[in-house]
């Protein structure tokens, strides 16, 4: 098991910026790929971004390519999300994700989730 707690969310103006952490404790972090999540009222969970275990390559949903930078540190069992030049568009709950797979934008390939954090962007 995996537990996941996510931090950092608010509501910011549109253009500013937040930090979105993730903390995981249980099993080791390190074994796993983490992404980034978001949902938004009546919409679908959609990825957002994603960073590999091995190599820490990283991936982007092409909505947030060049705002928004994801980040771990092994040795805080941490996954960061900072996100910049926000838009109210960004408006959603942002989760944290552990899993492993191919498809790192499918939520199947993840087998532990945080609980959310609401992030609100005001124009």
């Amino acid at each position: 098991q995996v537990q996941l707690v996510e931090s950092g969310g608010g509501l910011a103006q549109a253009g500013g910026s937040l930090r979105l952490s993730c903390i995981a404790s249980g099993r080791t972090f390190s074994n796993y790929d983490m992404g980034w999540f978001r949902q938004a009222p009546g919409k679908e969970r959609e990825f957002v971004a994603a960073i590999r275990r091995i190599g820490y390559r990283t991936y982007y949903a092409d909505s947030v390519k060049g705002r928004f930078t994801i980040s771990r540190d092994n040795a805080k069992n941490t996954v960061y999300l900072q996100m910049n030049s926000l838009k109210p568009d960004d408006t959603a709950v942002y989760y944290c994700a552990a899993g492993s797979g191919a498809r790192y934008y499918s939520p199947d390939v993840y087998d532990y989730w945080g609980q959310g954090t609401q992030v609100t962007v005001s124009s």
